[in-house]
């Protein structure tokens, strides 16, 4: 068995895709949703499901979660957030891996120009972590946009026409805008974007999010994180079958 922890999860589309792949490929496994409102329970779903053997990690525990790791990958260590535990041992040896910077570089790779040396990452939750990572690795300047900002990151408030204009891409790690609460959007000045900006939503339900709406309306090129869904579940699925 495997399975996905975080809270709410509604809107994953995970068991699916899984399940998907298990009946296609004749895999006799089964993948379920594990909806937890503490981090803690994880000891009794590991308790209750001594045949699972795999679980992914979303909002809001990629970093909670890692008190609880026996070990940790040297790329999920750098990022400080874990979306991937592969569980041996009868449950005694969790290791956390982070894939969502593999599905995230595969996706936006190829989107990149020239021009784009700077970005906005909104949000400073595990997925930012994994943004920003790659981001960096691929040679662009990050600023992090917080409601609470610390550490070197702005606010929104702070987001001025200058730092619109610099900054070429935009990513939104933040839930707003998930399903059920589809009328939510981060609060930037849409009306600055141009079509020499990308803006990428992590969010891929629903399939084109208010912020992506918004960003489209004004000439920025838009994408939703259905495909970095999908990469980091195969790289998932990589890790768990090594």
């Amino acid at each position: 068995m495997y399975g996905l922890i975080g809270y709410p999860l509604g809107h994953s589309f995970s068991a699916d895709f899984f399940n998907s792949k298990f009946k296609s490929e004749g895999i006799d496994e089964e993948y379920r949703l594990f909806p937890i409102q503490s981090v803690e329970y994880i000891s009794t779903i590991l308790k209750e499901h001594k045949d699972l053997k795999g679980l992914n990690v979303t909002i809001p525990y990629k970093e909670k979660i890692i008190p609880y790791l026996t070990d940790i990958s040297e790329d999920a260590k750098r990022i400080g957030a874990v979306n991937v535990i592969k569980i041996s041992d009868n449950g005694k040896t969790l290791k956390g891996f982070n894939s969502d910077a593999i599905g995230f570089r595969n996706s936006i790779s190829p989107l990149l120009k020239p021009h784009m040396k700077k970005a906005l990452v909104l949000g400073t939750g595990g997925a930012a972590r994994a943004v920003c990572h790659v981001l960096r690795e691929l040679g662009i300047h990050v600023t992090q946009v917080s409601r609470n900002p610390v550490n070197g990151e702005i606010s929104y408030n702070d987001i001025s026409p200058d730092i619109m204009s610099s900054h070429n891409v935009i990513v939104n790690t933040t839930p707003l805008g998930m399903w059920p609460d589809i009328e939510k959007a981060p609060d930037i000045p849409y009306n600055l974007l141009t079509p020499l900006h990308l803006c990428y939503d992590l969010i891929y339900n629903p399939d084109e999010t208010k912020f992506m709406k918004e960003s489209k309306r004004n000439g920025a090129f838009v994408k939703n994180g259905l495909e970095m869904l999908h990469g980091q579940a195969v790289a998932a699925w990589e890790i768990w079958s090594e």
